[in-house]
């Protein structure tokens, strides 16, 4: 396969640059991501269905990877929970190295086929559940041994990869392939590659939980009221969605201690 992700910046002499150029160049290369993305849009559509179905009959959404992809995975699963309202082991996200490995590299880590699957084994999964491999390169030992024992063990995979025709993705029931190209930084996958993962995450989470009913027209309805910011979002949604004073949203909002219990509360109809 040819890893495009791998291949020689479009630019040259980056030392030689002014800041001036640098950012500008970046930003002309990070500019080409969305593209990117929207041509994968259909790959992605197939594996929203699939998680959302899932996790309807009680599955689970299970992130694989390593280095920067298993950052991002780890990232957005541990953003569902205050967005959406969800118990936390709902999304899980899964790093080669262990937890430490988000902070700190952990050498070789990715290396190991074997250990994804132990580390998917310690959350129980099961048939009902998705694993979904992260790997910019699509090449990496940890994600495509975690995806190939889940095919074996009938769980459904699928894989948010920066390359087309890689072995993570050929291990994938439903591969999701961003191919962003060179990076500005020749091998630095942290950049086009990261934020196109990033953008392909966002929206599959963010679209799984609208079709679990997370979402209420435009608003986290559902989301946990962990600090004063979010506090007063929900007093804002409240007033929105009814029309009630603050003073009365808030209020509900402290009965209740959820924005979408608030709002229910006051479009129930009193029995005649």
């Amino acid at each position: 396969m040819e890893i495009t992700t791998e291949k020689d910046s479009n630019y040259n002499n980056l030392e030689k640059m002014s800041v001036k150029e640098i950012l500008e160049n970046i930003n002309n290369e990070d500019k080409t991501v969305p593209h990117a993305v929207e041509k994968a849009l259909p790959q992605l559509e197939k594996l929203a269905l699939v998680v959302a179905e899932k996790m309807k009959a009680g599955g689970r959404l299970l992130y694989i990877g390593a280095g920067t992809s298993g950052r991002l995975g780890v990232l957005d699963a541990s953003e569902c929970p205050p967005t959406f309202g969800v118990p936390f082991d709902w999304v899980v996200g899964l790093i080669a190295g262990g937890d430490g490995a988000i902070r700190k590299a952990v050498e070789f880590a990715e290396d190991d086929m074997e250990q994804a699957w132990k580390d998917l084994q310690a959350y129980d999964i099961n048939e009902n559940d998705v694993v979904v491999g992260l790997a910019a390169s699509g090449t990496t030992p940890y994600v495509i041994g975690g995806l190939r024992k889940a095919n074996e063990n009938g769980v459904a995979t699928g894989c948010i990869v920066c390359n087309s025709g890689s072995p993570v993705a050929a291990e994938a029931k439903y591969p999701v392939e961003v191919v962003v190209g060179p990076e500005f930084l020749s091998g630095s996958t942290r950049m086009k590659s990261g934020t196109a993962q990033k953008l392909v995450l966002n929206m599959l989470s963010t679209a799984v939980m609208i079709q679990l009913g997370r979402v209420k027209g435009n608003k986290m309805v559902d989301m946990q009221l962990s600090n004063h910011k979010l506090y007063n979002r929900g007093v804002r949604i409240i007033m929105g969605e009814t029309g009630i004073a603050e003073e009365t949203a808030a209020s509900l909002l402290e009965k209740h201690g959820s924005v979408r219990k608030a709002i229910d509360s006051t479009l129930q109809v009193s029995p005649e």
